[in-house]
This record gives structure tokens, sequence and C-alpha cells, in this order.
């Protein structure tokens, strides 16, 4: 077993991060506040901190998670990429939609969501491969 590459841990939770700063805005910023159904002024009155800082502790904690499963295996660096989306793909996008499914969330809203943590794992999968 290998050690942890805590670089790739913080460099791929600030991947996530990033991917999510841009899905939430540019991309899908309005589309994601009409499904969720927040006010612009909620938007402002929000503690933008807090939900940040523990976004990306959480996103620590995922990146760790795979730094783990990548130390424990040394795989090839398309493995890599297959156990990040896969990550994304099989396991966080399924537990939110069994989430929105008895919530009654919409599909457009479970769409949204679920490519974030795929594509946002791609990002985080690739820097693990970059810096290998």
């Amino acid at each position: 077993m290998g050690q942890i590459n805590i670089l790739a841990v913080f460099l791929g939770a600030a991947a996530f991060f990033m991917v999510g700063s841009i899905w939430y805005t540019a991309l899908f910023g309005k589309a994601w506040q009409r499904e969720v159904g927040l006010s612009e002024e909620q938007l402002k009155n929000a503690n933008m901190p807090l939900i940040f800082g523990l976004c990306f502790l959480f996103e620590l904690l995922i990146a760790l998670m795979l730094g783990h499963n990548i130390a424990r295996t040394d795989p090839a660096p398309h493995v890599i990429m297959m156990m990040a989306v896969g990550f994304g793909a099989t396991i966080m996008a399924p537990a939110i939609g069994i989430n929105y499914l008895y919530q009654r969330k919409s599909g457009k809203l479970f769409a949204i969501d679920a490519g974030h943590f795929i594509v946002g794992m791609a990002a985080m999968g690739a820097v693990f491969v970059m810096l290998r």
C-alpha cells in the first residue's frame, strides 16, 4: 500500500470546487435557482463563507477517500479516471436521486446536481492522474 498523495487530495478538492463554481453560476445557475426555488434575496442573505467552507471540507473528504483507494490499489491512470467518474456516476448521483425521489424534486434538478458530481469527480480524478 502506498501513501495517500495529500497534495492531490487538496488540489483534487479544489478542482471539484472550481467545477461547482462554474456549474452553479455560468452554466446552470439560473436553472438551478429556479428548480430549488431560491430568490435573489435568499441567495444574497446566505452565509456563503460557511456554505463554501463546509462544501470544501466535504469535497476534501471525498478526495481523501479517492486518494485512499488509489494508494491501496496503485491503479493505472485510466483506472483512476474510472474510479473517480464511477464514484460520481454510480454512488453519488444515485444517492441524490434516491433523496430527490422522496423529496419530489424535479428531474431537471437531478440532472443539474448529478452532472455536477460526475464532472466534478472527473476533474478530481484528472488531478490525481496528473500528480501521480
